[in-house]
């Protein structure tokens, strides 16, 4: 090898380092390793020192800033960042709570509470990205363990585990599967695979894995507490929830609509037709226009907009003069000096005043009685307000508020598009799995389709992109590149056909263990282009052996990381708020990382042929 592949070798030892050592966030150290690489290029040409100028002959060379740059606007990199945009429109309506929350309504038991989480988060992380529907079940799950007076880390490391191995039975199921893909195509020999493909593993290692995890949590979980636990907010706010005319919950017993036991919430009264029902009976059937009067936390209060069926029932939230795409909640401190104090809400006219409806009154720790229309605002009131975007930064210094703050996580939703956001989903996967549109064209459609019927605006689509992530590809391509270029994916790829004896099965093997390790330490979509071009590079050198297999084996498992917190991003996401130890994971995720490994090790070479 030349000095370059030397090189190259030693940014990529001192990236996996830093990378398992936490010195800066992933995408810096991955794209200040690749910024070196073509510093030192364009030097040594600079000056004749690069192997070329030096010996004509020489194949070997640091890649161009054009080769370390294209992999930023390579195909995998558009479609992944499309995707995360087109997800965005079912978050902001409700739309996974909507597909998902109806199994997780009676469980009879922790185990078929678990059963009923992983089955659907599996599915549904097959067609959409992992991380957004972790974030979007993080607040289902939470309500599921408080209802089942259970540890939420019963069910936590569950999701993450359901999502990551959902995510290895498609090709859109995670950016791991599209990016590995488009280095497969770019590659000499290389073909394309069928949406499905990655299924011949994934299938089976999710239903094995599903089976592990509904059986071995019981031993080897433990209860955790959350890092941070909501419960503990004295606040006691009183909001009033108008039941949809038509709607789902009309005619339905109190019981049967859920809203008996909801999690730091309870029902105080109901009015109808001016009469007050003060004692709630579970047996009680909802009419049509009852306004129901909740006495909660923050958060639960927040959660209640979530309930279909269930409308705020001020007037004044109606007339907000911002569309609902345009609209978050708010809250709010009054202040001595707010013209609006010893006046009622309705009296003062708080929406006319701050172009801003209030929808939630808390004070202290106990409930403020009588009508929200009629509470008399004192200073010190907490108001949760259902306001423009732009509130939150034009009454920051205001006098009339000491605090002014919006409700993280809580925009307001547009449930009524949930069904039209499911089914935009719905007909991008359709028109993918089925050929009929490629990939990266079903998910601009996709994109396109959810701005135009109002599921999420432009800002929020590009909000919701995940940055980062596409600049760990893109760099990371980068280096895969230069691994390339320099012989250096060549020369361990020789290593190890030496090490292994140049048994296609033991470098199968080889491979697959040495992605998972990269994954387990530094992250998935960097660790699969690392070890692409050596996987790719050892099973070219071997006669009559196909590259596709080893290709299949980096795919898995660079989404294979179970064992640490830092294996998946929603590994991560999770970890908060089930109040997980390191060792958590390594005690539950370990047995899962030799399941796939050796699913993995049956299926590839029976579905894809070594030779």
């Amino acid at each position: 090898m030349v000095w370059e592949s030397w090189f190259t070798i030693a940014i990529v030892c001192v990236l996996l380092y830093a990378l398992a050592r936490r010195w800066a966030s992933t995408d810096l150290l991955v794209l200040a390793s690749l910024a070196a690489l073509v510093t030192v290029g364009e030097l040594s040409t600079a000056f004749a020192l690069d192997s070329r100028s030096l010996n004509p002959e020489a194949t070997f060379y640091l890649p161009t800033v054009a080769q370390a740059i294209d992999g930023f606007g390579s195909r995998s990199v558009v479609t992944i960042a499309l995707l995360f945009a087109a997800v965005v429109g079912l978050e902001l309506t409700g739309g996974t709570e909507l597909a998902t929350s109806w199994l997780l309504r009676r469980p009879k038991s922790a185990v078929d509470a678990q059963l009923r989480l992983v089955a659907p988060v599996a599915t549904l992380s097959a067609f959409l990205n992992n991380t957004p529907i972790v974030a979007a079940m993080l607040p289902v799950v939470t309500d599921l363990a408080k209802k089942m007076q259970v540890s939420p880390s019963k069910f936590f490391l569950p999701l993450s585990y359901a999502a990551i191995l959902g995510g290895m039975c498609t090709l859109m199921g995670t950016s791991t599967n599209i990016m590995v893909y488009d280095m497969i195509q770019q590659s000499p020999g290389g073909r394309p695979l069928h949406f499905f493909e990655p299924a011949w593993v994934g299938l089976p290692a999710t239903l094995i894995g599903i089976l592990y995890m509904t059986v071995g949590s019981r031993w080897l979980m433990r209860d955790r507490k959350p890092a941070v636990s909501t419960s503990d907010d004295p606040r006691q706010y009183t909001v009033e929830m108008e039941v949809v005319p038509g709607g789902p919950l009309a005619g339905q017993s109190i019981e049967d609509a859920g809203l008996r036991h909801l999690p730091g919430l309870y029902l105080a009264e109901i009015e109808r037709g001016g009469e007050v029902f003060q004692a709630v009976r579970p047996t009680q059937k909802l009419q049509s226009g009852d306004i129901l009067i909740f006495v909660g936390m923050l958060e639960s209060v927040v959660d209640l907009q979530k309930i279909r069926g269930l409308e705020i029932a001020s007037e004044q939230a109606r007339k907000v003069a911002a569309p609902a795409w345009n609209r978050s909640l708010v809250e709010a401190v009054v202040s001595p000096r707010c013209p609006l104090v010893s006046k009622s809400i309705r009296e003062g006219g708080f929406r006319t005043h701050y172009g801003a409806a209030v929808i939630a009154v808390a004070r202290g720790d106990r409930r403020v009685p009588g009508k929200l229309g009629d509470v008399v605002l004192q200073p010190g009131d907490v108001l949760l307000l259902d306001a423009p975007a732009s509130f939150t930064q034009s009454r920051r210094d205001t006098r009339d508020f000491f605090l002014v703050s919006a409700v993280e996580n809580a925009s307001v939703r547009r449930p009524e598009r949930a069904w039209i956001a499911l089914g935009v989903i719905t007909l991008m996967v359709l028109a993918a799995a089925s050929g009929f549109l490629d990939l990266t064209t079903a998910a601009l459609c996709a994109v396109i389709a959810m701005i135009c019927s109002r599921c999420c605006t432009s800002t929020e689509a590009r909000r919701g992109i995940d940055w980062s992530v596409l600049v760990v590809i893109g760099a990371a391509l980068g280096i895969g590149k230069a691994m390339e270029t320099t012989g250096a994916a060549a020369g361990i790829a020789d290593t190890i056909l030496l090490l292994a004896g140049n048994n296609p099965m033991f470098v199968l093997a080889a491979v697959y263990l040495s992605t998972m390790i990269c994954t387990e330490l530094i992250t998935n979509n960097a660790a699969a282009a690392l070890m692409f071009p050596m996987a790719w590079s050892a099973a070219s050198s071997m006669p009559g052996v196909d590259p596709l297999p080893f290709a299949i084996a980096v795919m898995i498992a660079a989404s294979a990381g179970f064992a640490t917190p830092f294996g998946y991003q929603t590994n991560l996401m999770v970890y908060g708020p089930g109040g997980y130890r390191f060792t958590d994971y390594l005690r539950f995720g370990g047995p899962l990382d030799l399941i796939v490994f050796a699913v993995a090790m049956v299926m590839i070479p029976w579905v894809w042929p070594l030779q």
